[in-house]
Parts: C-alpha cells; sequence; structure tokens
C-alpha cells in the first residue's frame, strides 16, 4: 500500500542518512511514484532502479533511471538475484516483501526506510492494521543488516506516525565500516554552566 505523504520534497530521513549511501552507487527505490526521490538522488550522481505498479507515473523517469513496472503486491519480486549498493522505500509496507527487500542490499550496502506505523490509525491514513508497523517490527526485518539509526513515533511535517529506520549490510571480508552518524542539533543544557 503506497500513500504519498510527500510535498515533492524528499523525505527528511533520507536527506539526513544519504550521506551513508556508496557515491556513484546503485540504489533501488521501491514504490517509487513519480519519482521525488529517484530524481533527488539521480541529480546527486547515483544510478536508480525504479519500482512501482503505475506506469504513468514511471514513464518520465524513463529518462533519468531503470524503471521497472511492477505490482509487486500481486505478482513475483521483480528484481530476484539483484543487490544495490543503497535500497529505499518510504509510505510502503507489504509484509511478504520484507525478507526480499532486505536481502536485496548488497555487501557494504544501506537500506533506508520509513513508513507508516501503528497510531496513525488516530489521525488518518492508512488506518488498517496491515499497512502499519507494529512496534519493533522493522528492527526484527532488519536482524540480519547492522541498524544504525531507528525511531518509532510522531513526526509533525507532515502529521503521522512512523517507524524508519537505516540498517547497513557489512561488506564482504571487510573490516566493520564507520557509518558517520548525521550532525544534530547541540544538546541543550549541557554545556558549562548548563
Amino acid at each position: 500500500m503506497l500513500v504519498n505523504h510527500g510535498s515533492g520534497q524528499p523525505s527528511d530521513w533520507l536527506q539526513r542518512w544519504a550521506h551513508l549511501l556508496p557515491a556513484g552507487g546503485s540504489v533501488l527505490d521501491l514504490a517509487c511514484g513519480a519519482g521525488r526521490h529517484l530524481r533527488w538522488l539521480v541529480a546527486r550522481g547515483h544510478r536508480l532502479t525504479g519500482v512501482d505498479r503505475d506506469a504513468a507515473a514511471l514513464e518520465p523517469l524513463h529518462a533519468l533511471a531503470e524503471v521497472v513496472v511492477a505490482d509487486t503486491e500481486a505478482g513475483p519480486w521483480p528484481l530476484a538475484g539483484r543487490r544495490f549498493d543503497g535500497v529505499l522505500v518510504t509510505n510502503y509496507l507489504w509484509r511478504p516483501l520484507l525478507p526480499a527487500i532486505v536481502d536485496a542490499v548488497a555487501d557494504g550496502g544501506v537500506l533506508i526506510y520509513e513508513t507508516f506505523a501503528d497510531g496513525q490509525q488516530a489521525i488518518g491514513r492508512p488506518s488498517r492494521p496491515e499497512f502499519l508497523l507494529q512496534p519493533g517490527e522493522l528492527l526484527s526485518a532488519c536482524r540480519s543488516l547492522r541498524v544504525v539509526a531507528y525511531e518509532d513515533g510522531f513526526a509533525d511535517a507532515p502529521p503521522r506516525f512512523v517507524q524508519r529506520i537505516v540498517a547497513a549490510r557489512p561488506g564482504a571480508g571487510a573490516a566493520a565500516p564507520v557509518h558517520r552518524l548525521a550532525a544534530g542539533p547541540a544538546p541543550v543544557g549541557h554545556g558549562p554552566g548548563g
């Protein structure tokens, strides 16, 4: 189920963690819709593959990226055996795909995932339980990856309950990678005299 709550601007979560995507790497944007994230990542030098069931939405993206028209809820996983340096999923949940999504992350690659969570039903759509993550569900789905960041709560712009994760697959035969955490605001009240 895809619900577009975007303003055309990329997700704050993607912008915060995009620095972890390997420079020039291949990125899968699953349920990409009209391509707000795909366009943003292409402009930053990544090679994109966009997947969505809406052929009309994908049509303008052909010049920018590899596009795959597929109904991933009704048909087989269209990218079987393929792995990407980055996998991005926003505002989409189809539980049977979670293992394929995690498996699509290449060695040394990163998963950036953000979608609606339990609690959303109290304020709007989606409201059906099958489209809302339960507490800790993304953590469980990503247990084979190294979790870099995880949040489960309420976001203000737009108002929604979300669960989001950034998780990396260690590189083959490499030492543990260093995943630079995004700089945030300075702590309040912890400096001299604070």
